[in-house]
């Protein structure tokens, strides 16, 4: 090897190394990697599992919400639909519940069947110390700490994401579902045009 190539070779080692310090930073600070428990019964890691590597779709809810998780569990079913056989393949939904006391994994289960979601979806419900965790990491709370205890007023937000790229945004739960997929596909990198509807 001569001079230049070993002087590329060990550029290339210190970038993938910068890009892994990166990655650690980011994971560490938003995507805490504690136990869950899907809605089928299953016991997953939260970023070993669920985030790493994948295009990712995540609300908030609990299943006795009369407020705003129903209309947007109906939004995301549709979205789901016009996502077609890309959901549990290449981009996966999960809803996170908020009452984590009372969300058994039979409860989520029951609610899922009772909205029509299909396969690739996961409702998930752990430790209530750890869904706040994730909570707050992901963004799902507001400056006014008075409203943030408050379950009834949470975020009405969908957040979506690129893990692999670390690309990250969120769209309205209550926005038509059309804008939500084009939302979700906009961190695809092969650029896959959204279904017309």
């Amino acid at each position: 090897m001569n001079r230049r190539s070993l002087l590329a070779a060990l550029a290339v080692t210190r970038s993938s190394r910068v890009d892994d310090q990166s990655r650690a930073v980011t994971r560490a600070r938003y995507f805490p990697n504690v136990e869950l428990t899907t809605h089928e019964g299953k016991k997953v890691r939260f970023y070993d599992d669920l985030i790493k590597d994948k295009i990712v779709v995540i609300n908030l809810m609990y299943a006795d919400c009369e407020g705003i998780c129903p209309t947007i569990t109906a939004n995301l079913v549709k979205a789901q639909k016009l996502l077609g056989a890309r959901i549990g393949r290449d981009i996966f939904m999960y809803s996170l519940t908020l009452s984590p006391e009372k969300d058994t994994p039979a409860a989520l289960n029951h609610y899922a069947k009772m909205h029509g979601v299909k396969p690739g979806w996961q409702f998930l419900t752990g430790k209530p110390e750890d869904i706040e965790m994730l909570r707050r990491s992901l963004g799902f709370s507001t400056g006014n700490q008075k409203l943030d205890k408050d379950k009834t007023n949470h975020i009405g937000m969908v957040k979506y994401g690129n893990e692999r790229r670390e690309w990250w945004g969120m769209v309205p739960g209550k926005a038509k579902p059309t804008w939500i997929v084009e939302s979700i596909l906009w961190m695809d990198e092969t650029n896959v045009k959204p279904p017309a509807g």
